[in-house]
């Protein structure tokens, strides 16, 4: 089920990305009502910085106004209307050893377990780059496993959805899919290990700050393979060690965002050690309140 009082992009029988708000089971066109700051996600970030709650109230009285083209779960029937992952132009980044379990996880796969250990209570957050719009994959789509490396997992992630005025506006599903081994070898090996194509997956919406408690939300990560379930965790973004706004902060030192950035905040299910994915393995994500994304997973060539 598609939570109430979100915004999504999507698109009809092929057409051009829209931007659509979900209110009370119905999906509105956004885009149709030929705004500018309606146009995809990124000119309405723009639009909302400095003034969210203005732009949060004026989405009300869009629903004042207009006719829903849909009901909300025909975004998820697989008919003429499709989701599309929640971003357009910006960029991705992620926040590591955020929750005590993540911490344990990487000191173990780590050469240098000692430096994740340090950053978990350091003053500094790790925070680093994770996608661009073309490498991210939305509800349905195949996420990637390299085809060398030989320990990959998903990790389900709280994920912000913020302006160019470093405002959280919204909440949606992340999975930072991450190579263990190429990582674990040496911490310079981080790039190669979280960024590469389909390395990233959003959605299935973007859940409204207004009236939303992030801290406060149930988290499951199931994986099946060959109609089996082989892997079942949970967690709770109440375990997350620091404030999202402190991550949001850090991100934004000597750095812009001119349309908004989309910031991972860690993960606290891990896998077995012993466990890795599979070409033909489905990942499911469910947060409270924010809904399932789902994911198949293929392996990508190296060439």
């Amino acid at each position: 089920m598609l939570p109430h009082l979100s915004l999504c992009r999507f698109r009809r029988d092929g057409s051009a990305p829209r931007l659509g708000l979900l209110h009370q089971g119905q999906l509105y066109d956004l885009t149709a009502l030929g705004e500018p700051a309606y146009a995809d996600l990124g000119p309405w970030l723009v639009a909302a910085a400095g003034r969210t709650d203005e732009a949060l109230a004026a989405l009300e009285g869009v629903v004042a106004g207009a006719q829903p083209i849909a009901p909300a779960e025909a975004l998820l029937a697989g008919g003429e209307l499709r989701l599309l992952p929640p971003i357009d132009r910006q960029e991705v980044w992620a926040c590591g050893v955020t929750y005590e379990m993540s911490r344990a996880a990487r000191m173990r796969e780590s050469e240098e377990p000692t430096i994740y250990g340090r950053v978990y209570d350091a003053q500094r957050p790790e925070i680093f780059f994770k996608a661009t719009a073309p490498r991210v994959v939305g509800p349905g789509e195949a996420v990637g496993i390299r085809a060398d490396s030989d320990w990959d997992v998903p990790e389900a992630e709280l994920t912000l959805v913020v302006t160019p005025a470093l405002e959280i506006v919204g909440y949606t599903i992340g999975n930072d899919m991450s190579s263990r081994d190429i990582e674990g070898e040496n911490p310079l090996y981080l790039p190669q290990a979280k960024v590469y194509d389909r390395s990233c997956a959003l959605g299935p919406v973007v859940r409204l700050a207004s009236g939303f408690d992030p801290l406060n939300l149930a988290v499951s990560c199931a994986i099946e393979r060959g109609g089996e379930r082989v892997f079942e965790g949970q967690t709770h973004t109440r375990q997350i060690h620091r404030p999202l706004e402190e991550l949001v902060s850090y991100l934004g030192r000597c750095n812009s965002f001119p349309e908004g950035v989309l910031v991972m905040t860690g993960t606290g299910i891990v896998p077995p050690d012993t466990f890795t994915l599979q070409e033909g393995d489905t990942v499911h994500i469910t947060f409270e309140g924010l809904g399932t994304l789902s994911n198949p997973v293929i392996e990508l060539p190296v060439n």
